[in-house]
């Protein structure tokens, strides 16, 4: 992982004003923060841990757990709410056998819920591994995971 690590900080200039750049990037190839991972950035950058956990929590975008391979996301902004939205995180919920903010134990799916993603036209929206879904019911839902489930 500290290879990794050091390539990451490495294309993003070895700078303390890269560290937003650095997180996102470990982000992407873990799918979370590991620790390790953030205990290396700290001591190249030269950043404290305090400032690197306060940007990693205060960011949503950011995960300080481990996450699934695929990361189901349901909106329930005010649109998707009023569209039918809860219905569809009780779907998954079902589908998945985990609850919201969990992930299952094959490690193969997290459910997510954000508060709005600004696109209220598409909703009730199911975010699957970063492709907008619009328009979704709970049957439609349940065919996406199988889908998901089958290209593994």
């Amino acid at each position: 992982m500290e290879d990794r690590v050091d390539q990451i900080i490495e294309q993003n200039g070895a700078k303390e004003s890269a560290l937003l750049a650095v997180l996102m990037d470990i982000q992407g190839e873990y799918n979370y923060l590991p620790r390790p991972a953030l205990e290396r950035v700290s001591k190249q950058l030269n950043v404290s841990m305090s400032r690197i956990s306060y940007m990693a929590t205060f960011f949503t975008a950011f995960s300080l757990t481990e996450r699934g391979k695929h990361i189901t996301t349901v909106c329930l902004g005010t649109a998707c709410h009023v569209r039918g939205a809860p219905r569809l995180v009780e779907e998954l919920e079902r589908v998945l056998d985990i609850k919201a903010g969990e992930t299952t134990a094959d490690m193969q799916f997290s459910l997510e819920t954000v508060n709005c993603v600004g696109a209220c036209a598409l909703g009730p929206l199911v975010i699957a591994d970063g492709e907008y879904q619009g328009n979704m019911t709970s049957p439609k839902v349940s065919r996406l995971i199988q889908k998901m489930r089958k290209e593994d």
